[in-house]
């Protein structure tokens, strides 16, 4: 993969706007009055708990759902109206279903005629994603990772401005990930506009310029990260003890906000050392380590959702 200069790229992206965009199935509001913009040369992740509107909004961009009221355009266009859309917008929404008998460059060259481009881009996109030696392989005995980057060499085919993305890191190993957080910096540092969308709070953190958090269809926070942790006052820290169960049981009964980040490493949000350490002292919890953090996506997205719901909508995320 060519090396990322975002200094000398020009911006070749459009920009994709949600203009009080709002989607209702029967009483239930998936979306609720959306209104945001995602600017080109940046990678922008799109998050908020399971239910919470993500593909719905992004369906409706697409032309997928049609929007009770608002709009979602890209270059000031709705989706139906742009000629050659694929040329302008590439998209994974969701696992596609391959053909398991198809070969990796004989599926791109029938998606490039379906959109109408060169059938020479298969073995271009299959070189961008990293598949140049697995060109004459059938899908069938592609790995999960294999398919994603198949899934994205597909998006990629028509050369597009725009490229959307809903939960790529699904099924994704470490190795994987990475890979696909260095490729969306790459496409952003071409000037494209990348729109992602994840549960993933920590990997976002390590890949996105720009935030937009929703819950239950409606917008909490936008902005760059530096901007919303900047204006965001709530403490973080993390506490290492081999008595984590225990410190769990006491946060809990002193009402204080806490995650449980592994075995021996919980989170404690909403609070400073100086409130924490007499507590844990009080109650003789050994520590090993407590870090005062600040603010950080994850604590900032779980305040702004809490008491909200995971998933009540009932409707996919």
């Amino acid at each position: 993969m060519p090396a990322v200069t975002t200094a000398e790229s020009p911006t070749r992206g459009l920009p994709v706007e949600f203009k009080d965009l709002s989607k209702h199935f029967g009483t239930v509001k998936a979306v609720d009055n959306l209104a945001f913009t995602v600017e080109p040369g940046r990678v922008t992740g799109f998050l908020g708990p399971n239910g919470s509107g993500k593909t719905t909004t992004l369906r409706m961009l697409l032309g997928l759902v049609r929007p009770s009221s608002g709009e979602a355009t890209v270059g000031g266009q709705r989706y139906r109206d742009i000629p050659n859309p694929s040329g302008k917008v590439g998209a994974v929404l969701e696992a596609t279903s391959f053909h398991p008998s198809r070969r990796a460059r004989t599926h791109l060259r029938m998606v490039a005629r379906a959109g109408g481009h060169d059938e020479a881009r298969a073995d271009v996109v299959l070189e961008l994603v990293g598949l140049p030696g697995d060109a004459k392989r059938k899908v069938g005995g592609f790995s999960m990772g294999m398919r994603q980057r198949l899934e994205l060499a597909s998006a990629l085919i028509g050369d597009p401005d725009v490229l959307i993305l809903d939960e790529p890191s699904n099924g994704l190993d470490p190795q994987g990930i990475a890979w696909l957080r260095d490729f969306m910096r790459y496409l952003a540092g071409e000037g494209r506009t990348v729109l992602v969308s994840s549960h993933l709070l920590s990997e976002m953190a390590q890949t996105i310029d720009n935030a937009v958090i929703i819950s239950h269809g409606r917008l909490m926070a936008q902005g760059s990260l530096e901007s919303i942790t900047a204006g965001y006052t709530q403490q973080s820290m993390q506490a290492r003890t081999p008595e984590a169960d225990r410190l769990c049981d006491v946060l809990n009964g002193a009402g204080m906000k806490f995650r449980r980040l592994g075995h021996d490493l919980v989170g404690i949000d909403g609070v400073k050392p100086e409130v924490v350490g007499p507590l844990l002292a009080s109650n003789q919890i050994v520590l090993y380590e407590l870090l005062n953090q600040g603010a950080d996506l994850e604590s900032i997205f779980l305040e702004l959702t809490s008491g909200l719901g995971f998933g009540e909508t009932g409707k996919p995320s």
